[in-house]
């Protein structure tokens, strides 16, 4: 038998189980039903209970759960959705999958995610949907708007792909706020489902909706169609269902989740003390006493070289994101964002997942300090 190496800080991110994960996906697959199944809806009653509000409905991915969520928010051809450039472009497919346009929108250098003047300045005639990315785990408050968006009719989709277990400042759980609010259970995520995603709905009527979407239209769960001889297909959907193999990952997850917060917020911290007075280096601010970071990003002179030199230190630096205004798919809505544009140029994020220790922060320090005291040298 094989023994696995602890990852460390060659690993950009990884993925920590607790050991209880094998036993609950064996217990599925003994059973002999894979697809959705009672497995997944007890993940959802969880992960509801968890956030404090009546539904989740669970969906195969973070970026089927964007898709679905701007389907049921009536999001459709001709229709503009406000989009930060600053995030992973399946945010951005999923807005084209819905027959829609991104607008792309600036944010604000110190938190890498949009505020709600930023957003005002970007609304046109033809805005349907706002989606916020919650980037690195930090809360967006959008309320200074709120009154103006309602009176547009205009959408909050939350790409809270990066905040499960966040709060606001008020102490209100990410989901909680009574937005159609979206999270990723994707392998290297806050809880991992192998792969998977959930869509917090806004009412019944609206959970119902995606529940049809998510399983191509039909009204009829898997139980009812096996006791039937027929089904009903009411409109458009997708093959888009969690199923209970990945809710069952996520079910033995959740059960640990506080330790996985605990974890997260002191390796923020850690990270903190360490880089602290390193010249020319600046952390992207989380909010980490209200939220379970998902990233470490810091900006630094010269970027591409520092990057490069870490890389050859055993270091498993990445770049979290290119800005997809300038991405080629995506051109025709280039715009203008000065903010993202400077920040391209500079943002270098850090190991951080749960197997690093404190240990494993030091030395990520002391080799940026060596990378960035090379090319003070140059």
């Amino acid at each position: 038998m094989t023994t696995l190496s602890r990852p460390d800080a060659a690993r950009n991110a990884s993925p920590y189980l607790y050991g209880t994960e094998v036993a609950a996906i064996t217990e599925v697959l003994e059973s002999g039903h894979y697809g959705h199944t009672a497995v997944t809806e007890t993940f959802e009653r969880q992960v509801a209970d968890f956030l404090g509000v009546p539904e989740v409905v669970a969906i195969s991915s973070g970026t089927a759960a964007l898709h679905a969520a701007l389907v049921a928010a009536g999001v459709s051809a001709g229709d503009e959705v406000l989009v930060p450039s600053m995030t992973f472009c399946a945010s951005v497919q999923a807005v084209l999958s819905a027959g829609a346009e991104p607008r792309f929108v600036d944010i604000d250098p110190a938190t890498m995610c949009t505020t709600p003047d930023l957003v005002q300045e970007a609304l046109t005639e033809r805005t349907t949907a706002v989606m916020p990315v919650l980037f690195g785990g930090r809360a967006i408050d959008l309320a200074p708007i709120a009154d103006l968006l309602d009176r547009r009719g205009i959408a909050v989709v939350e790409d809270a792909a990066h905040a499960f277990g966040s709060h606001d400042r008020d102490g209100l759980p990410v989901g909680a706020a009574g937005h159609l609010t979206c999270f990723s259970f994707g392998p290297i995520k806050n809880l991992t489902c192998g792969q998977g995603g959930a869509v917090v709905p806004r009412s019944p009527v609206e959970a119902d909706r995606l529940r049809t979407l998510r399983l191509l239209g039909m009204v009829e769960s898997a139980a009812d169609r096996a006791a039937s001889t027929t089904y009903q297909v009411t409109g458009a959907g997708f093959r888009y269902p969690l199923s209970a193999l990945n809710a069952a990952i996520g079910t033995a997850q959740l059960a640990h989740f506080g330790e996985a917060a605990t974890v997260r917020r002191t390796l923020w911290r850690t990270y903190r003390d360490a880089l602290a007075g390193l010249p020319g280096v600046e952390l992207v601010d989380v909010d980490v006493e209200h939220s379970v970071p998902h990233l470490c990003v810091v900006t630094v002179p010269d970027r591409d070289r520092v990057w490069a030199e870490m890389r050859e230190a055993g270091i498993g630096v990445g770049v979290h994101y290119p800005p997809n205004h300038l991405q080629p798919a995506f051109a025709r809505w280039t715009r203008p964002l000065p903010a993202t544009e400077h920040l391209a140029e500079q943002i270098l994020t850090l190991p951080f997942h749960q197997h690093l220790t404190e240990d494993d922060v030091h030395r990520t320090a002391a080799a940026l300090r060596q990378a960035l005291t090379t090319g003070d040298a140059r």
